[in-house]
């Protein structure tokens, strides 16, 4: 069986230093923001061109964190009492992970759901402008699947409307886009943007774990207070906060894959591009885009057949996924809160998307053989 993903072939690479660094984070008897902590947080920032990183305890905690914190710094409105009577309105794409909006809604604004592009799966710029009313105050764009929205013209529209952009960053550590010859990578756009390290991602942690990055000064002490009860100074608490720290551990795990993780993009790059050259003209592949560094936190291909594909796969002893099958705006929870719009974009995508091996540990052979069996298909 070609599993879709191993966690334990992905990390062996890293298990002599993990438990060399688990070894000496006994020894210090450290356990909660240390040193590690503390360098991972300067290592990200840097990696990402940001000024600030600030590590939290997983991605859903880190936007619903930056929200808070933007809340209190800009004055939003917030009433979690009449979901539908919000004063605060914030775009988000209509085919991200429910962790997007649901950060939104423990904030106590009401999402706007904004349809993406078709070929990219990203939110289109042209229906953000579409969107915007007077009760618009935040534009959050999801990074899906490792590659970066259309920047430069979410830009334009967050300038001409003074509107803050938000990014969740958590599928697109690494991914970049150039713009005016300089390339920036995600998480380097936003007021403040989320990532998450859960273990599948490029840059996986050995559990859960998330990381804010801003260029805010500002922000970046409200952020740091939050995350610790709300908290500058010990057992002194100025803030309603939370218990969200990125843990010690993780941090030291994540600070030696950290120094691997454009390897690990590169890898999964060749790994694409096996699949972009080779797949047949039935399958809709991912598009590339001139001036777009794409990671492939995942590979993702659509076909009417998507249902017949996965199990013809299976039936061949290959893994596969579904990044996702249910859209945001049909998901049981959300019922009564979202607006009664129809997404049919959002809706086809997710009728029809195929996530394909494409992990660390993957070879070119085995991609090669999913090809052959795909094509076969």
């Amino acid at each position: 069986m070609l599993p879709y993903e191993n966690l334990n072939q992905s990390n062996k690479p890293f298990f002599k230093e993990y438990q060399q660094k688990f070894n000496q984070f006994l020894e210090k008897g450290y356990f909660i923001l240390g040193n590690e902590v503390t360098e991972f947080e300067k290592e990200f920032a840097a990696y990402c061109q940001t000024d600030f990183c600030i590590g939290v305890g997983n991605g859903l905690d880190a936007l619903t964190i930056i929200l808070k914190s933007l809340a209190e710094k800009y004055n939003f409105a917030q009433n979690r009492n009449s979901i539908n009577k919000e004063e605060t309105e914030i775009i988000v794409p209509s085919n991200t992970y429910i962790a997007t909006i649901l950060a939104i809604l423990q904030n106590g604004f009401k999402p706007v759901l904004v349809e993406p592009n078709i070929e990219t799966y990203n939110i289109n710029p042209v229906e953000i402008e579409k969107a915007i009313t007077p009760k618009t105050k935040v534009i959050t764009v999801t990074h899906l699947y490792g590659k970066v929205c259309q920047m430069d013209k979410i830009q334009e529209i967050a300038k001409k409307y003074n509107l803050l952009i938000v990014e969740d960053a958590a599928q697109a550590h690494g991914a970049s886009i150039k713009i005016d010859s300089d390339n920036k990578k995600a998480g380097s756009f936003g007021i403040a943007n989320g990532f998450s390290f859960y273990p599948a991602k490029n840059l996986g942690a050995l559990g859960d774990g998330g990381a804010i990055t801003t260029n805010d000064s500002e922000l970046n002490k409200i952020f740091r207070s939050l995350r610790n009860y709300g908290s500058k100074q010990k057992y002194y608490n100025e803030k309603i906060g939370f218990n969200s720290r990125l843990d010690e551990l993780q941090a030291a795990f994540l600070r030696i894959k950290l120094q691997k993780l454009d390897e690990i993009n590169n890898h999964k790059r060749v790994l694409a591009k096996i699949y972009l050259e080779n797949l047949k003209s039935d399958f809709i592949l991912p598009v590339v885009q001139k001036n777009f560094h794409d990671v492939y936190h995942i590979f993702a291909v659509r076909h009417e057949k998507r249902d017949k594909l996965k199990e013809f796969l299976l039936k061949n002893e290959i893994g596969t996924e579904i990044h996702y099958p249910v859209p945001p705006a049909e998901q049981k929870a959300l019922e009564g809160i979202l607006d009664k719009t129809y997404f049919p974009i959002a809706k086809k995508i997710h009728q029809t998307i195929l996530s394909l091996p494409i992990s660390y540990f993957h070879t070119e052979n085995d991609i090669l053989r999913v090809i052959e069996v795909m094509n076969r298909f």
